[in-house]
């Protein structure tokens, strides 16, 4: 990894050390058409400082640079489909022929003996990628940001600030004085510790609390930092073990955050022996020993679950008011408890409003905005690692309509005056656009791909009538052993207007005799790496009557994707599907790396009738059913694809909205504005550390 790999991979810029030389025109224009083959052109202002550099110089910048692009769009393997004439190849075999190549395949895992057809030059008009120019300044920024991100970050994320962490120098610069994710700040000083670079802060500054603590521990022992699932702790030496107990000690309310995470205490303290350093470390000793031995101890949770148990609304309100993040959280729940009746339970809610997280508000807002028009389907995203989601039928008592509709404008006015205390952003320009993507208020199971989205955001598909899937993976070693043979599956899944099933392209289904549609053919071995590509064409579907389209991909041999050498899948658009190499990397839209410990990936699902792509990035540990059976398998694919295609969770557009009219003046024309929200200028969907950093800020 590289700064510029990183840098180039979350905001399309590169970093050029200019000299005071003269670079020949031909060895610039070569590099410039490679990258244009790969979907990429450079800046007039990155053009201007390669310019300035020695023949030496550039192709020192050059060639790991090009080597990030083809790893970016998926050019950095070879692709070798089983049909190497596709997609014609396969529309015009017989049956026959296509069981029987099958068969030899499955027996000999060989590849049939087609004589690949010379293809005519793409005739695609690819809209190229633009890199600019950056410098070490911004670069230090996006990490910043990236530190003081007010959500869960990614692991992508989480390698590029551990990458930083021990090739960056004077540090100091880069720490804020608060670091207000606890993942993040667990993530970062087990990172410092890591590299034994821990020295140039105050651990002791930014650890409050005991789940701190237990999330430090859970990053030094390479853990989930959410704690959604369990960690192995490593074995900490003794200083290590005094710096814990030492941190425990001196937080406050350490029992009843223990208490919360009660079996993960129970394993660590059997690694920190406390016991030991009951003189040194007393409260931190006796915390363990009543978490432990399970001695009786009554938490703000338990006394909350009993008032609401009981319809004790007056003390659960009460209680709640101690603490108002909770507040929030259960404030549909008291709400819906006390029925008509409920204005009371706003008007206390509204006095502690402005001490709730501005994540946790925006989402109450956009919760009680739609609770009087609640889908049949509640979508979950549970916390941890993996992209899971699962639904469940919405048996809610209803609430109140005056009280949703206090409780939006109360979130809305607690906003603004928040907002309001930030730097002026002056005459702002809004993209309606930007109501098609979502806030980003948890990254930590997003995959590495070419754009980073928030799961539910929707894009536009770019021109063109063919939509063409690819799947490339490998087996082979991984740490130190072998994989076996690797069978991974792509298909494609066609639903109507109202989710019911109507066909899918897969193995077991090479074409369609109802659309044009075609698969390249099962491979179910990858010693070299293998792939498998769909061709759909759009109008002939819509022509038959289909509407959404889901992208599945699914391990059939029962490998995690977590334990391949190599897994990824993406899509392009295709004017001219015939045309150019089945696999053209200046035609991708998205790639999207597998890596989860999951056996089954949903990254998109297409409107077709929209024409949009309707972002997923799921993750499932076993294969749904297809058909449109909800009541049978709540967790099936048709549930996910109907809760996805239907979230009502916080927009950009929202969220800016509220930024600019507090901040500023909204205004119509882009030219007459001084900060710009847009898909193209100024801060766009795809900033996402700029969003969480300094428009997610409590």
């Amino acid at each position: 990894m590289t700064r510029n790999e990183i840098y180039m991979r979350r905001n399309g810029k590169v970093i050029v050390l200019q000299e005071q030389r003269e670079l020949p025109a031909a060895m610039l224009a070569t590099a410039m058409k490679n990258i244009a083959a790969l979907g990429f052109t450079f800046s007039p202002a990155l053009l201007a400082a390669l310019r300035t550099l020695s023949e030496v110089s550039f192709m020192r910048w050059y060639k790991p640079m090009v080597h990030s692009l083809r790893q970016l769009v998926g050019a950095h393997v070879k692709y070798k489909p089983m049909y190497p004439n596709f997609p014609q190849q396969v529309m015009e075999a017989s049956e026959a022929e296509l069981y029987l190549e099958a068969i030899f395949h499955y027996w000999t895992l060989e590849l049939p003996n087609h004589e690949k057809v010379k293809r005519t030059p793409l005739k695609d008009i690819v809209k190229l990628k633009v890199i600019e120019l950056g410098d070490e300044r911004d670069f230090r920024q996006v990490m910043l940001q990236l530190i003081q991100a007010n959500t869960s970050i990614s692991e992508t994320d989480r390698k590029d600030l551990a990458w930083v962490i021990e090739n960056e120098e004077h540090l100091e610069e880069l720490l804020p004085d608060a670091i207000p994710h606890k993942e993040q700040l667990g993530f970062i000083i087990a990172a410092l510790l890591r590299c034994n670079k821990a020295g140039v802060i105050n651990i002791g500054r930014y650890v409050h609390t005991a789940t701190d603590v237990l999330r430090l521990a859970v990053a030094w022992s390479e853990g989930d930092m959410s704690l959604a699932t369990n960690t192995r702790f490593r074995k900490f030496s003794r200083p290590e073990r005094r710096l814990l107990l030492g941190l425990l000690e001196g937080c406050p309310s350490r029992i009843e955050d223990m208490l919360r995470y009660r079996d993960c205490w129970v394993r660590l303290g059997e690694i920190l022996h406390p016991a030991e350093y009951k003189k040194r470390y007393p409260l931190a000793c006796e915390a363990f020993d009543i978490v432990r031995n399970d001695r009786p101890y009554a938490t703000f949770g338990q006394r909350i679950e009993q008032a609401l148990l009981y319809w004790d609304i007056d003390q659960a309100v009460e209680l709640l008011m101690q603490r108002p993040g909770e507040f929030a959280r259960r404030l549909d729940h008291v709400l819906r408890l006390e029925g008509e009746e409920s204005a009371w339970i706003v008007s206390f809610f509204a006095s502690v409003a402005d001490r709730v997280a501005t994540p946790v508000l925006l989402q109450v807002m956009a919760h009680f905005k739609h609770r009087q028009h609640a889908e049949d389907l509640r979508v979950f995203f549970p916390k941890g690692v993996a992209a899971k989601a699962f639904t469940l039928q919405d048996t809610r008592l209803s609430v109140a309509p005056d009280a949703c509709a206090a409780v939006v404008k109360l979130c809305e006015q607690v906003l603004q005056d928040r907002f309001s205390k930030l730097p002026p952003l002056g005459n702002v320009y809004l993209d309606d656009q930007l109501k098609n993507f979502l806030v980003p208020f948890s990254q930590r199971s997003a995959s590495k791909s070419l754009r980073t989205l928030v799961r539910g955001s929707r894009l536009a598909m770019p021109a063109g009538d063919t939509i063409r899937f690819f799947l490339w993976w490998k087996e082979g070693k991984v740490d130190g052993k072998e994989t076996g043979r690797v069978d991974i599956d792509l298909s494609a899944i066609l639903y109507d207007d109202n989710w019911q099933y109507m066909e899918h392209i897969s193995y077991t289904n090479l074409r369609s005799a109802c659309y044009n549609a075609a698969h390249s053919g099962d491979i179910v071995s990858a010693p070299k790496g293998a792939c498998e590509f769909i061709d759909i064409d759009i109008p002939s579907v819509l022509a038959y009557g289909g509407r959404y389209i889901v992208a599945a991909l699914h391990s059939f041999t029962g490998h995690a994707y977590c334990n391949l050498p190599e897994c990824f899948a993406g899509w392009m658009m295709r004017q001219h599907p015939k045309s150019g190499e089945i696999f053209d990397p200046a035609t991708v839209v998205d790639r999207i790396d597998l890596s989860a410990d999951t056996q089954i990936a949903i990254p998109i699902i297409l409107d077709l009738v929209e024409r949009t792509v309707i972002w997923c990035d799921l993750a499932l540990r076993r294969y749904p059913n297809v058909y449109n059976n909800v009541e049978a398998n709540q967790s099936g694919i048709v549930a996910m694809g109907k809760a996805m295609t239907a979230l009502n969770k916080p927009t950009l557009f929202e969220l800016f909205r509220l930024h600019a009219l507090a901040r500023g003046q909204l205004v119509d024309r882009v030219e007459d504005a001084e900060t710009v929200f847009s898909l193209q200028r100024g801060v766009t969907p795809f900033d996402i550390e700029t969003i969480m950093a300094s428009f997610l800020a409590s």
